[in-house]
């Protein structure tokens, strides 16, 4: 499969270094006025993804609020799909999971089959993505809705094999999600671990609600962070993670973190006053 620009854009971002931030929009829980405001934050506060969909998606809002995106912000809108229904071809392109950390085949691979000729057909940019739910302290829809176990969240070494299988088969990204409602985040061991395994661009989202937490996982090897509930709940802790990222960014010698993540926690923390 020829690959695309958003993911040599991904790739060469990886390589230098460089982090992202990606909101999870659930069409399920944002109406037009609730977008408008992070549309209008996220020319302020730097976006690089928006991701769209959810565990159920059982509203018809979705065509809509990818639409209504596209026709005010120039940000990468990426379809997360949970069913072959949920394609649109209005996006810029669709992170085709395939859920490696279970072993229910209509996951793996059922519902790619009947999406195939659909995204053929179509001009969405493909990226083939090993998705990975890690057991959070909850079961999530997600995890209900798929019939799969998840990793268990004090396996890094699990996660890491599976990973690893995943590139080994062909999957350009890997996604370790806690799923929506996360009571704690992907532990920094875990993101390491995966880190070390593969090449691939990793995707960490779930119970990513502070400044500390974000700025662990991208310590730890995340090339994206993904949030969508506390912004949801609170739509100016997009600027907290922007900020986040971009300090992050901008950290010239990476391998000096243990004398200045204090500080960089501060003063993330300290901006807002949000994070508590």
């Amino acid at each position: 499969m020829r690959l695309t620009s958003l993911y040599d854009a991904l790739s060469k971002r990886r390589t230098n270094g460089q982090k992202s931030l990606a909101v999870l929009l659930d069409p399920d829980n944002l109406d037009e006025a609730g977008c408008q405001r992070l549309l209008e934050l996220s020319e302020t506060h730097t976006v690089d993804y928006f991701f769209v969909g959810g565990s159920l998606v059982t509203s018809a809002h979705q065509a809509a609020l990818i639409r209504f995106i596209k026709s005010r912000s120039a940000v990468p809108v990426l379809l997360f799909p949970s069913h072959s229904l949920h394609l649109d071809a209005q996006a810029d392109g669709i992170l085709l999971l395939s859920l490696i950390s279970g072993r229910n085949p209509d996951f793996l691979i059922g519902q790619h089959v009947i999406a195939a000729p659909l995204l053929r057909a179509s001009n969405l940019q493909i990226l083939p993505t090993g998705y990975m739910l890690v057991d959070t302290g909850r079961q999530t829809t997600a995890s209900y809705i798929s019939g799969t176990t998840p990793l268990p969240y004090d396996k890094p070494s699990i996660a890491a094999c599976t990973a690893m299988a995943g590139e080994q088969l062909g999957l350009r990204l890997m996604y370790l999600d806690g799923g929506s409602g996360a009571m704690y985040p992907i532990s920094p061991a875990m993101i390491r671990a995966v880190r070390q395994a593969v090449e691939a661009p990793l995707i960490v989202g779930g119970g990513i609600n502070t400044a500390e937490k974000a700025y662990a996982a991208l310590q730890a090897g995340a090339d994206i962070i993904v949030v969508g509930n506390q912004i949801e709940k609170d739509p100016g802790f997009l600027a907290d993670m922007s900020r986040t990222v971009h300090q992050f960014n901008q950290t010239t010698d990476s391998t000096d973190f243990s004398t200045g993540t204090a500080d960089f926690v501060n003063d993330s923390v300290g901006a807002s006053g949000r994070n508590q």
